[in-house]
């Protein structure tokens, strides 16, 4: 008696295989909820490629003709939509961070928390190459911004463990917040001399306050320069002084 393959596979509608294949066309590829999302992130040239010509496409077409003076307010505001991603993928860190927390607060020991935290550790690592990505993005439009309009961007807006069980993926955990806490008390106060600066809005010597930004720069080559960010006057000149010199 001849066996067919129908005796041993009873019939389905659809495939395994067809299966996989219709939700990836409906969904696309769904990371962190059965693996690691395997794709690289766009290099450094290729987001600045791309940037160049973002800007550049839109500055050929407007210029010269009517929505001219919506140049700049349409620049600022591509500018802004990496600005946002960045607050973003933020938002999305601060949950990753508290996600984290809760799931140290429930290990046990057993292989499934442990599991779970590694799968959180990487999603956390994965979202700060995100947010490195889209600071480049913001970083290099804004570079393009002032290339075109003769000024800067700026925004309108701006637990108790118990050792028995702190397993690995604890410690990686509880290495990866301390690390992350540690870049963004960086970014807010970097390390040097802090140089305050401050002035009315109408202040407009700028020769004397950049000869005497450069005289303390001299003394303190790592100085870090603080200001109130206002759109014009004396800390306005200090905040182009630091942009020019490079400084923090």
């Amino acid at each position: 008696m001849t066996r067919t393959q129908d005796d041993f596979e009873p019939a389905h509608a659809t495939s395994s295989t067809a299966h996989v294949l219709a939700e990836l066309q409906l969904y696309g590829h769904r990371p962190f909820e059965d693996e690691l999302d395997p794709r690289p992130l766009p290099d450094a040239s290729q987001i600045e490629g791309a940037v160049a010509d973002i800007f550049d496409a839109l500055s050929a077409t407007l210029t010269d003709t009517r929505l001219e003076p919506d140049l700049e307010p349409l620049l600022w505001s591509t500018v802004n939509v990496f600005h946002r991603m960045v607050g973003q993928v933020e938002r999305d860190l601060d949950r990753n961070e508290a996600a984290q927390k809760r799931s140290q607060q429930e290990q046990d020991g057993s292989e499934i928390r442990s599991v779970e935290l590694e799968r959180l550790i990487a999603e956390g690592l994965t979202l700060l190459e995100r947010r490195r990505a889209y600071e480049i993005f913001r970083d290099l439009a804004c570079d393009q911004f002032e290339r075109l309009t003769m000024s800067p961007w700026r925004p309108r807006s701006g637990s108790l463990v118990s050792r028995s069980t702190l397993t690995a993926s604890m410690i990686d955990s509880r290495d990866f917040l301390n690390a992350r806490r540690k870049v963004e008390t960086e970014l807010l106060v970097p390390p040097g001399p802090k140089v305050a600066v401050t002035g009315g809005l109408d202040y407009e010597d700028h020769h004397l306050i950049w000869s005497r930004l450069d005289k303390v720069r001299e003394k303190h080559p790592d100085m870090v320069l603080l200001h109130g960010g206002s759109p014009k006057g004396a800390e306005f000149i200090a905040s182009r002084w630091a942009d020019h010199r490079e400084v923090a």
